[in-house]
């Protein structure tokens, strides 16, 4: 009989305590919604120099956002109009915002990281962000990335920030956008490649040219385009098309340019299958070096440059 008790008694002793737990957290979650907001945490997480936003322009933003927030009951502070007015900043990728017991809102917010520059022929600008989202310029800061310049006529420097690998068929097709992150991503991913470029143009036939920092050259990288109709599948096609041109611009950097002067090129074209075309510069004078005794003098590397063919590209 006893034990007949206690196996009755142990299911409500169980619910009981469900009970009493749910009444609790309804009664703390009524305290701490009546808890004013005694604090403003703010995190900003940006990468490493990169300044487009601070701590004190995200208090400012969220002070701003709704009708009252330090000294208000938290239950009344709009969380969700706070997240939405700080992911409307142009430079914000992302915006968390939660208030603890304590009476703290904590607000975090983390940054654009632009790759690349775009100025349009009509000289308005915007950037491109590492995910693939535009972003407009800012009046506090200027990153240093990849600057591309030339017959451009891209629209997004008058639009809010978009997502490129989601944009319409239509749209992609009138801009080149998408073939400027592929430049950008696979440069900024390469050390060599990020410390080497910091200028890029595109002809009116859509024609890419990186320019290096040293030796003054046009290096040819041609059009970028894909061929699948997938905007994530066409970019990986670019990314792919670009390195392997680039790959033969490295070897070429290691093999041909340490037994050249690197002033003699005007332009490293790398379009074509399984070569590198150089145009050696119309005015270059090779520097006067000290004889060597004839015993000692070792052969001289002799580069030589030929005409592109069109049935190899």
């Amino acid at each position: 009989m006893k034990q007949k008790i206690q196996r009755l008694l142990r299911p409500a002793g169980i619910i009981l305590g469900a009970l009493v737990i749910v009444g609790l957290l309804a009664f703390s979650a009524r305290s701490t919604n009546t808890t004013p907001v005694k604090e403003l945490a703010v995190e900003v997480d940006a990468p490493e120099g990169v300044h487009f936003i601070d701590d004190n322009a995200v208090r400012e933003q969220v002070l701003h956002a709704t009708d009252a927030v330090v000294g208000a009951p938290i239950g009344e502070v709009d969380l969700v109009a706070i997240e939405e007015g700080l992911r409307h900043i142009g430079c914000v990728a992302r915006a968390n915002v939660y208030h603890t017991m304590d009476g703290t809102l904590h607000v975090k917010v983390k940054q654009r990281e632009p790759i690349v520059r775009v100025i349009n022929a009509d000289g308005s600008s915007y950037y491109i962000d590492r995910e693939g989202w535009t972003m407009p310029l800012s009046e506090n800061y200027t990153a240093r990335v990849l600057v591309v310049t030339g017959a451009l006529f891209e629209p997004f420097a008058q639009l809010p920030p978009m997502d490129l690998n989601a944009i319409s068929d239509s749209l992609r097709q009138l801009t080149r956008s998408d073939e400027i992150l592929q430049l950008a991503t696979v440069t900024a991913n390469d050390p060599v490649w990020a410390a080497l470029f910091d200028n890029a143009t595109m002809d009116a036939v859509g024609e890419f040219e990186v320019v290096p920092r040293i030796g003054g050259q046009r290096v040819k990288v041609g059009r970028l385009t894909g061929t699948s109709v997938d905007a994530r599948a066409n970019g990986k096609e670019i990314r792919e098309l670009l390195t392997a041109r680039l790959d033969k611009l490295r070897a070429f950097y290691q093999q041909g340019m340490p037994q050249s002067d690197w002033r003699m090129y005007s332009t490293i074209d790398t379009r074509f299958a399984d070569q590198v075309i150089c145009t050696r510069r119309a005015d270059y004078r090779a520097p006067v070096l000290p004889k060597k005794p004839a015993a000692t003098a070792a052969p001289s590397a002799q580069v030589t440059s030929t005409q592109p063919n069109p049935g190899r590209r």
